[in-house]
């Protein structure tokens, strides 16, 4: 009886490790660069600012948290938006709690969809903050996969 459960000892810890492991890999890691788009002479005033993103997927919860700084206005809104194409803009998925200074954070978690999930992978999920100056829009940024490190 002693050597049948010695026996299966190891492979049943291989199998727990995995499953911890599967669990780990199951959660993915996004990215992405917060900056005001190309600008003329109308907008050039009111743009301005740059920042960071970073989101983690659990399933289908994406958690989203970023930080930015340098407005020419205060913070107003913010929103993850689904985008046409990467770099294309497209309509709010969710609003998110951003601060409403100069510089802050946002925040937020959205239960996706699955042409949600399918966006995001595709790169075409995107972070957009609004000021008083700049309604629609001062910062966006597509958030794009990132390398796990071990």
């Amino acid at each position: 009886m002693n050597r049948t459960i010695g026996r299966w000892a190891i492979p049943l810890a291989v199998l727990a490790s995995n499953a911890g492991l599967a669990a780990a890999a199951a959660e993915e890691q996004y990215e992405t660069r917060l900056a005001s788009l190309p600008m003329d002479m109308i907008t050039r005033d009111s743009v301005a600012g740059w920042g960071k993103a970073s989101a983690v997927l659990s399933g289908k919860t994406l958690k989203v948290s970023a930080t930015f700084e340098g407005l020419s206005s205060n913070a107003t809104a913010a929103h993850l938006r689904d985008g046409i194409a990467r770099g294309a803009r497209g309509p709010v998925i969710a609003p998110l709690t951003v601060s409403g200074a100069t510089s802050g954070t946002v925040s937020g978690t959205v239960t996706l969809k699955p042409a949600q999930l399918a966006s995001l992978r595709a790169g075409r999920l995107y972070v957009q903050i609004d000021s008083a100056k700049a309604a629609d829009g001062n910062l966006w940024g597509w958030l794009h996969a990132t390398a796990i490190s071990e």
